[in-house]
C-alpha cells in the first residue's frame, strides 16, 4: 500500500526533548539507563482483528524506538506464535501495539495476567468495557458525561421497519458503526433514508452489535491521556480537519490530506475544558497507561461529545498520540520507553491500592 508519513500542521513548544514529560524526566539518551531492567521484551503486533494492518505498522515504529533505547524488544505476532512462548522463551514484559479484537478488549490482557507477565495499557475489566461502545457510552451517561444519543441494534433481532424509522429518533445525516471496531472500519455517515439499510447491514457484517449514533456537527478533536488514576494527565488537543468533513480508514493512515491541528486553534479555554472531560471518562472507565478519547463539538453549542476511547492508541507515522506527545516535547522514542515502564499487572494495582 502506499503508506505515507503526515506531519501536524503546527507544533506547539520547544523541539523534541527539549521540554521534560508529563510524569517524567527530560528526555533521555538513545541507550537509555535502566533499559535493561525490563528484561526481554515482546511487542504484541499483528493479531487477528480487522486492524492488523494497522497494528503490525504500529508495532513496527514501537520496536524500532524501543531498540533504539537500548532495550531488548522482539517483534512477536499472537496470530503466528502461541502466547505461552511468552513464557517459555524468558520475556519479562510486552508493550502491547495490537489495535481492535483479540489485542485491545481484554483478551490478550487476560492471557497475560496468567502468565503473570507485566503489559502496557489499561487491564483486563477497562479494556473489555472501552471497546465496546455501547457499554462506554452507558457508563459515562451514569457519570453524567455528555456522548452522542444512540439505537443499539442487535444483528437478526431488528425489523426492517425499526431499522428505517431510527432516522425519526435520531435525526440525520447520523452514524452507523460496529460496536467493536476500531480505526473507522464499518462505519458509515447515512445522509438519507434509503441509507439505512445498508449501512446497518455492513456494520452487522462485522459485529453482532450494532450503533446507531446521533451526528454532531462541528470540530472533530482527539486527546490522548497518559498515566493512571490521580497522576493521568492529558496531553495537547489536537484538532482534526479531514477532506469533506470524512475522517475515515483511508484518510486516517493513507492520504496527505487529512490536517492535524496542534495547537488545535479552538476557542479560549475549550482546550482546557475538553482535557477535563477526557480525563474524568478515562478515570471512570478504570484505565492506566494510556489512552486516546475522541470528541466532538458542536459547531453551534461549543458543547462537546464524547464519541469513543482507544486503550491501545495507534503507533504509526500518521498517528495522533506520538503527535500530541511531540507538542508536549516528548519525542516518540521517550513516549514509548514511557510506556514499557508503565507495564504493570492488575493484580498489582490491586495489591498497591490496599
Amino acid at each position: 500500500m502506499n503508506y505515507r508519513r503526515v506531519q501536524p500542521v503546527s507544533a506547539a513548544g520547544p523541539s523534541q526533548g527539549a521540554r521534560a514529560p508529563l510524569g517524567g524526566s527530560a528526555a533521555a539518551p538513545a541507550a537509555s539507563v535502566g533499559a535493561h531492567s525490563f528484561g526481554k521484551v515482546a511487542v504484541l503486533m499483528g493479531g487477528h482483528s480487522a486492524e492488523r494492518e494497522v497494528s503490525l505498522m504500529s508495532g513496527s515504529g514501537v520496536l524500532k524506538a524501543l531498540q533504539a533505547k537500548g532495550v531488548d524488544a522482539h517483534a512477536f505476532d499472537p496470530a503466528e506464535r502461541d502466547l505461552s512462548e511468552l513464557k517459555r522463551k524468558g520475556f519479562k514484559r510486552c508493550f502491547i501495539a495490537l489495535h481492535g479484537r483479540f489485542g485491545e478488549d481484554g483478551t490478550v490482557q487476560g492471557a497475560l495476567e496468567m502468565l503473570g507477565i507485566p503489559y502496557t495499557g489499561s487491564g483486563v475489566m477497562a479494556s473489555s468495557m472501552s471497546i465496546d461502545k455501547v457499554m462506554t457510552k452507558r457508563v459515562w451517561l451514569s457519570e453524567g458525561l455528555p456522548t452522542p444519543r444512540y439505537r443499539l441494534l442487535h444483528r437478526g433481532l431488528y425489523t426492517h421497519e425499526q431499522v428505517r424509522t431510527i432516522p425519526d429518533d435520531l435525526g440525520l445525516p447520523l452514524i452507523v458503526k460496529p460496536a467493536r471496531e476500531g480505526s473507522s472500519i464499518g462505519v458509515a455517515k447515512v445522509q438519507g433514508y434509503s441509507e439505512m439499510a445498508q449501512a446497518v447491514e455492513q456494520a452487522a457484517a462485522l459485529d453482532a452489535d450494532v450503533l446507531c449514533e446521533q451526528f454532531v456537527s462541528g470540530d472533530e478533536v482527539t486527546c490522548p491521556v497518559l498515566g493512571t488514576g490521580d497522576s493521568a494527565r492529558a496531553l495537547p488537543v489536537i484538532r482534526i480537519v479531514a477532506p469533506e468533513g470524512n475522517y475515515d480508514y483511508q484518510n486516517k493512515y493513507f492520504t496527505d490530506d487529512t490536517k492535524y491541528l496542534v495547537p488545535s486553534g479552538l476557542p479560549e479555554g475549550e482546550e482546557q475544558v475538553i482535557q477535563d472531560i477526557v480525563l474524568k471518562a478515562y478515570r471512570v472507565l478504570g484505565c492506566r497507561g494510556w489512552g486516546r478519547l475522541d470528541v466532538m463539538i458542536d459547531g453551534a453549542t461549543r458543547q462537546p461529545s464524547l464519541l469513543e476511547i482507544n486503550t491501545s492508541p495507534g503507533m504509526t507515522g500518521h498517528s495522533l498520540v506520538p503527535m500530541s506527545a511531540r507538542a508536549a516535547g516528548i519525542s516518540y522514542e521517550d513516549l514509548c520507553y514511557q510506556l514499557l515502564a508503565s507495564a504493570a499487572l492488575d493484580q498489582e494495582q490491586g495489591v498497591r491500592k490496599k
